[in-house]
């Protein structure tokens, strides 16, 4: 079975300032502990400070050599397609080939409000921007047929296509994944969701006549001595973001020490993951990379 693989989200602003850190460090702190890959998610009008996905992705990029970049996950249906096609080959070209495309369909209606997209259309603009991103990706000429008038565009420069990894855990998104994508990345879900998942994905796409994507799971925790404290806090948030049953949120924070944490990540690899994204919900955030570094050694 290959190594499980672990990645970190870069921290937010509000992080930022309280541990006096910026992008640039923090991503070659990642880079320099060892770890495979950071994260930013694609947010806007969320009420609190966030930055723009792909200009954090790109300021982590030139800051580092190794470690992949990856976006958790982009919602390229929220702009036009020409212009997320045009942000995806960018950062492609400045990461040397180093990016991975999270893709989802999500963001709540005051997000698409905000961008001026009909929010009922996200399933269909999706599915049209999995179709074809990668021929505009390639070079090729291409009629938008979501936007208005469906006109023909041809992008420069081409650029390889970054892997796509369909976000979220539905139906929906395993069917993209095993259709169009490179990998599934469901976030928030138990081992037990991860190994009923990964049937589904493997049949679905032997009907589509394609290799079964790989598994990536977004998790979130705290590690360290203190932070069984934090786990009740963590599970009360994620039951409120996510409406998650709380008994069930209260199941999925990563806390403990690394041989604990380890243990966790253990059971998602053998259910089939083969990365995790690790979202660090507390703690200084270099320290709690350390920690992580730390339970991911000892997973051999």
């Amino acid at each position: 079975m290959p190594v499980l693989e672990i990645g970190v989200i870069l921290p937010s602003i509000a992080v930022q300032e309280r541990d006096n850190l910026d992008l640039q460090t923090a991503a070659r702190h990642a880079e320099d502990l060892g770890l495979d890959s950071v994260w930013h998610g694609d947010h806007l009008a969320t009420g609190m400070p966030t930055l723009d996905c792909m200009i954090a992705l790109a300021t982590a990029a030139a800051a580092t050599q190794r470690i992949r970049i990856g976006a958790s996950v982009f919602v390229p249906a929220i702009r036009p397609l020409a212009w997320a096609a045009k942000q995806i080959a960018s950062l492609q070209q400045v990461s040397h080939g180093r990016f991975i495309l999270g893709i989802g369909s999500g963001g709540g209606a005051a997000q698409w409000a905000a961008a001026g997209m009909p929010y009922a259309e996200r399933g269909q603009r999706t599915d049209t921007a999995l179709e074809l991103l990668p021929h505009l990706l390639a070079g090729q000429r291409v009629r938008l047929v979501d936007e208005p008038g469906q006109p023909e565009v041809e992008l420069a420069p081409a650029v390889p296509t970054p892997p796509f990894w369909i976000g979220n855990a539905s139906s929906v998104a395993i069917r993209r994944a095993a259709h169009r994508g490179d990998g599934w990345f469901p976030s928030v879900v138990p081992p037990s969701d991860i190994a009923e998942g990964a049937a589904r994905l493997t049949e679905l796409a032997a009907a589509y006549k394609r290799p079964t994507p790989a598994i990536t799971v977004g998790a979130t925790g705290v590690l360290g001595s203190a932070s069984f404290r934090a786990r009740d806090e963590i599970a009360a948030r994620l039951s409120l973001a996510y409406g998650i049953p709380s008994e069930r949120a209260s199941t999925l924070p990563i806390t403990g020490e690394p041989h604990e944490a380890a243990h966790r990540l253990a059971a998602y690899h053998a259910a089939g993951a083969r990365h995790v994204v690790m979202g660090l919900a507390g703690g200084d955030w270099r320290q709690q990379c350390e920690l992580l570094t730390k339970a991911r050694e000892l997973l051999g």
